[in-house]
């Protein structure tokens, strides 16, 4: 079993009296320490599928297992201590705290939870995480001070502060340059490699695909396509062209 397993998921949202089904019955799995990429046009259903992995919203039907726990039948506490303490979350916003600054964003995820570190190892383990995403330099400025790749190699090292199994990114190159786009992505992967972290985008850009180790495609809330790199679309081992 994967760490994550996604089982035969559906979910419809009302719209007035009718209701719209945004996933249409997807199942795949997801192997520990995989580099993910959930690809598809808008509308295809991959954000809605990202938020339910991600327990912020709930299936319809279906069930979403994470590290061998089935998530359907946990409590809101359960769920916002289980997001706390395994997941991860990367947003294209940024989503920072405007009055706090680089050090401190990094930090306030580990004041929320129940996370058990003496101060002495948390300000070691903020100050790696910022000389790992190459802020050390910028840790005492405001997120207004930052350009836009910086203040994502800021979420970027907020997502791993709490040392979660799962990292969920949205889009996270969306707002980002090509050139700074790329190098997100190859910071996102030195890291999935470094602290085999499993990594899972929801995304447009053909660059994340193009090194991911795990490729799921959605079209109108259907897979349409579940391989691993060197697979075709069959399963069948191919030739990985480096």
């Amino acid at each position: 079993m994967g760490i994550i397993e996604v089982q035969d998921v559906k979910k419809v949202y009302p719209l007035g009296k009718v209701e719209v089904p945004a996933v249409k019955g997807v199942s795949f799995s997801i192997e520990k320490g995989d580099f993910i990429s959930i690809a598809g046009p808008s509308g295809s259903g991959k954000t809605t599928i990202l938020n339910m992995i991600g327990l912020i919203d709930k299936p319809t039907s279906g069930e979403v297992i994470i590290d061998g726990k089935k998530t359907s039948g946990l409590s809101d506490k359960e769920l916002t201590r289980f997001r706390h303490e395994v997941l991860g979350f990367i947003f294209q916003s940024f989503n920072l705290i405007p009055v706090l600054n680089v050090w401190e964003n990094i930090e306030f995820p580990l004041l929320l939870g129940q996370t058990r570190i003496t101060k002495a190892e948390k300000n070691d383990w903020i100050d790696w995480l910022i000389a790992e995403v190459g802020l050390t330099e910028w840790k005492t400025h405001k997120p207004n001070e930052l350009s836009g790749g910086q203040r994502q190699r800021v979420a970027i090292a907020r997502a791993l502060v709490t040392k979660p199994q799962i990292i969920l990114a949205d889009e996270p190159t969306a707002n980002l340059d090509s050139a700074t786009g790329e190098q997100i992505i190859e910071l996102m992967k030195k890291i999935n490699r470094e602290l085999s972290t499993t990594l899972i985008f929801s995304t447009h850009d053909a660059k994340i695909v193009g090194i991911a180790d795990h490729i799921i495609r959605l079209r109108d809330g259907l897979v349409t396509e579940n391989r691993r790199r060197g697979e075709d679309i069959n399963g069948s081992s191919q030739p990985v062209e480096e």
